[in-house]
């Protein structure tokens, strides 16, 4: 990319996250000049680290009216698959308090509505964007399987699935037998389970990115290792300030995730009611052909994903913040919890723990909006739903950025619900 192509891009992405990345190489596609921005090398925040999981069938939020409940196990339990931070409660409590407003009966619909839009086209979003760079191998396409112990879960599992099957979910139940025959690794004591055939699973989301990466650098986009400390509009554009030098551009568009909210705010002054699920993974790399695809289980609540490089467990949610330094026993807990699951034990020789930023709104949707003029995109909030909804996102930004350059071959959800100015 040239000089004035640096310094004067058409846009400015703020963020080299799968999100970021995924949009920046649409973007080129349809003939902007695109420079990304991140403090990081691409693909090492929450990117690097997710389940892996094409959760297409994950189109409720994560929390509902339980929650309350479980507050004190919440405040209480470090080892919790669902944990709360006492000292980050303060900060926490208006935005839990926007959560449990939009558990009520009409927002709890239009956010499930609002999910599932994004969901139903994300698998073939993604089947687009993977073929446009050559790597439809990348995507196994072989479902996943949502398993139960106990005999006293198949109502639950059974609700779930008429739960599912009243969104149009693609789901089918699996007996015993079939999960032995599908998965003989697994443990005698499982009980049935759910199985999604239209999800499937990444053999390696860090790589995913990287690959893009590569298709976007051969698009012409550049990528610059700089921290965005703030920014304001002008009137020919955007003008950002980085920890190195001032950065103009016609546009911009905010992708980073879980530390969004003061760019926004600072360009549009809206004050965005984001916050971050923590999420922990611990890979195991002498892990391999244990599974045939991603598999959760229900009383354990975390998702074991086979890759190239191993088994990944994943799954807890930590409400802490930004700042609070990871506690990596959460990570180690996961390999706990996978005892009994197996008829051997799984081996946690040489592991590696690991913990991310999810980037969460009150209302589990993300926000993926055109504003201030169209000087401003907006492209974050997707929660643990950010690799499964990144390439269609991308097309959506592709749409609100230059609505005649994409083509009519296959229809997109609307960006209504998914507004900034919904707060």
């Amino acid at each position: 990319m040239s000089d004035h192509a640096t310094e004067h891009p058409d846009i400015a992405v703020v963020g080299a996250g799968i999100i970021g990345v995924a949009c920046a190489l649409r973007l080129a596609r349809q003939g902007l000049r695109v420079v990304v921005i991140d403090r990081q090398e691409p693909g090492h925040g929450a990117s690097f680290g997710n389940a892996g999981h094409l959760a297409t069938e994950q189109v409720f939020p994560i929390a509902d009216l339980s929650i309350l409940r479980r507050l004190p196990a919440m405040l209480m339990d470090p080892m919790g698959p669902l944990r709360l931070d006492w000292k980050y409660l303060p900060r926490a409590l208006p935005w839990f308090t926007r959560l449990l407003l939009n558990l009520r009966p009409a927002p709890f619909r239009r956010t499930v509505a609002g999910i599932r839009a994004l969901n139903e086209s994300s698998l073939g979003a993604w089947q687009r964007l993977l073929q446009d760079i050559s790597r439809p191998d990348l995507l196994r396409e072989d479902g996943s399987l949502l398993m139960f112990e106990r005999a006293d879960s198949r109502p639950v599992i059974e609700a779930l699935q008429a739960r599912m099957q009243q969104q149009q979910v693609p789901v089918d139940y699996w007996q015993a037998n079939v999960i032995r025959e599908t998965a003989p690794q697994l443990s005698e004591g499982i009980q049935g389970g759910l199985f999604f055939p239209g999800t499937g699973h990444f053999l390696d989301p860090y790589q995913v990115v990287c690959e893009l990466v590569h298709a976007a650098r051969t698009s012409g986009v550049q990528f610059l290792k700089q921290q965005v400390l703030g920014g304001q509009l002008h009137e020919h554009g955007v003008a950002l300030i980085t920890d190195q030098q001032p950065l103009t551009a016609r546009r911009v568009l905010i992708a980073c995730g879980a530390h969004s909210a003061k760019l926004t705010a600072a360009l549009t002054g809206e004050n965005v009611p984001l916050d971050t699920e923590r999420g922990y993974h611990l890979m195991l790399p002498h892990e391999h052909d244990r599974l045939p695809f991603a598999v959760t289980s229900l009383e354990r609540k975390f998702i074991m994903t086979p890759m190239a490089d191993g088994l990944r467990l994943a799954g807890t949610v930590e409400f802490a913040g930004l700042n609070r330094p990871p506690t990596m026993e959460r990570a180690w807990q996961l390999h706990r919890l996978s005892k009994g699951l197996f008829s051997r034990d799984l081996n946690a020789e040489d592991a590696t723990p690991w913990m991310g930023f999810r980037p969460s709104l009150p209302d589990s949707l993300p926000i993926i909006d055109r504003v201030c003029d169209g000087k401003v995109l907006l492209a974050f909030g997707h929660q643990h739903l950010g690799l499964t909804q990144a390439a269609i996102t991308a097309e959506l930004i592709g749409q609100l950025a230059v609505p005649e350059a994409l083509g009519k071959s296959h229809e997109l959800p609307v960006t209504e619900p998914y507004r900034l100015d919904r707060f």
